[in-house]
């Protein structure tokens, strides 16, 4: 009976484990929603994250991937990295702004242009994607004097392509201006006519800085459709034709699952090291960190800290828009402060370092993109502190080591002592409170005062000290007739 109680238990057993896995296949044969969410400015890590996601998405089969944003804009090259991967991802993607309060600025509009559906929550808004130039200086900065006043909702389809600022002349922006500007203005264009979107505006949003709430954008054809919550947003979307990989496709999203992707560790590190102020913090400390490590060699744990930092540094700053003029000023700043430290100007070479310091640090990301710009908090306290550990600790170090050695055997030299016993060549002295060998080529008499200018083994070579120069005729004298 026993035997047959063990043999039922395992058969429900086996017969329950049977039943798990079919509810598995069948999950995953019904694909599930990938909800991703961007909540910050665009950059490096974003766009490792959206990337590494989508393809995750077509590994598991998802039948759709939701992007939720609240973004500010972000840096061009990021932004564009994730339009690729849109773009190229076989699973349809949703870009929703949400929740309500959010904004999808900038950089945000055009990934909402590039989506397969674009969505937004009510009390939201979009727009103001005009670029801003290298050099932190935007392309419409010399704009018209007096600004028209804007036209009616939908007055803008039935212009000219290219007549949205009629009153900046092109010759008000310089060439590189106008190049980014272009550019910027095609390429959302281009985007909008990959999904039958609003051109006009879009061009628009880029030319003008020109905004949209939830209600307008979708009155003007710039977004699908508005959905409070992720329920309403897959009600709204099921039965939508959707062109993906120019494949015509219809989306079943009733009854699906929805399945929150966040950033792993490995996009957390990056967003970490990648934020402007963080790898700027980290450059600095691997600089310093060298630096006493050559100032002090042998002290190991300056070295290797400094290291890891400055290498972590170079990484983040290659993703990052910087300015290598920037960078320039900051190394010569903390030389000039080194030189400071080891050749004393009466503060004309460590006022110059912390002026080269905090100019370069300013001007060191090329870019007024928010959430990439250094704080100047930031800056202040590293160039207070690099005043402190350059002019003072190293300084203070530096003439340490030129101080007369106080401790071994070459602390002897120069050393002065008493002579125990007259003696013309070979003798004993008393110096440092020990007794010592010494020779000498000048006799010396007892208890006169010797320095010590060798030393040989545990032979000291002496010489007299005499106090004035009589006594050294005197003894120069003596010398000869002996």
């Amino acid at each position: 009976m026993l035997v047959n109680a063990k043999t039922s238990i395992m058969l429900l057993l086996l017969m329950a484990t049977g039943l798990l896995l079919n509810t598995v296949s069948a999950n995953d044969t019904g694909g599930h929603v990938l909800l991703l969410t961007i909540e910050e400015a665009i950059g490096p890590a974003t766009e490792d994250y959206i990337e590494r996601a989508l393809n995750t998405a077509e590994r598991e089969n998802a039948k759709l991937v939701v992007i939720r944003m609240d973004t500010p804009g972000g840096l061009d090259t990021a932004m564009r990295g994730i339009i690729k991967s849109i773009t190229s991802s076989p699973v349809p993607v949703v870009s929703w702004v949400a929740p309500t309060g959010s904004r999808a600025a900038s950089a945000g509009t055009y990934i909402l242009y590039a989506s397969h559906i674009s969505a937004m929550a009510p009390g939201t808004n979009l727009g103001a994607a005009t670029p801003v130039a290298i050099g932190g200086i935007s392309p419409t900065d010399k704009s018209k004097p007096e600004s028209k006043p804007e036209k009616p909702d939908g007055a803008d389809k039935g212009g000219k392509q290219g007549e949205v600022d009629d009153a900046a002349p092109a010759e008000a922006m310089d060439a590189s201006k106008r190049k980014s500007i272009n550019d910027a203005a095609a390429y959302i264009r281009g985007l909008a006519e990959l999904h039958g979107r609003n051109q006009d505006w879009a061009e628009k949003a880029v030319r003008e800085a020109a905004s949209l709430h939830a209600g307008e954008a979708l009155k003007l054809n710039v977004i699908d459709l508005i959905a409070a919550d992720m329920p309403e947003l897959l009600q709204k979307l099921n039965g939508r034709e959707v062109s993906v990989l120019d494949n015509k496709l219809t989306l079943e999203t009733e009854g699906l699952l929805v399945r929150e992707l966040k950033p792993d560790w490995r996009s957390r590190l990056l967003s970490v090291i990648t934020s402007p102020n963080i790898a700027y913090i980290l450059m600095l400390v691997g600089i310093y960190g060298l630096i006493l490590e050559f100032s002090n060699p042998g002290a190991v744990v300056p070295g290797t800290v400094g290291a890891i930092a400055l290498l972590l540094a170079l990484y983040a700053l290659q993703l990052l828009p910087i300015n290598y003029a920037g960078v320039a000023l900051i190394l010569l700043g903390i030389a000039l402060m080194v030189g400071e430290a080891y050749q004393p100007s009466f503060g004309i070479l460590g006022i110059g370092g912390v002026v080269a310091f905090i100019i370069g640090s300013v001007i060191l990301m090329d870019t007024e993109v928010p959430g990439y710009g250094i704080d100047l908090s930031v800056i202040l306290t590293f160039a207070i502190s690099s005043v402190l550990v350059f002019v003072l600790l190293v300084g203070m170090a530096i003439k340490s080591r030129r101080r007369p050695v106080v401790s071994g055997a070459e602390q002897l030299i120069g050393a002065n002592g008493l002579a125990m016993d007259d003696f013309d060549s070979d003798g004993m002295v008393f110096v440092h409170s020990e007794s010592w060998e010494a020779k000498t080529n000048t006799p010396v008499q007892k208890d006169q005062q010797v320095r010590v200018t060798g030393l040989d083994g545990l032979t000291l070579s002496v010489e007299p000290v005499f106090e004035d120069k009589q006594a050294v005729k005197k003894a120069s004298t003596t010398g000869e007739k002996s």
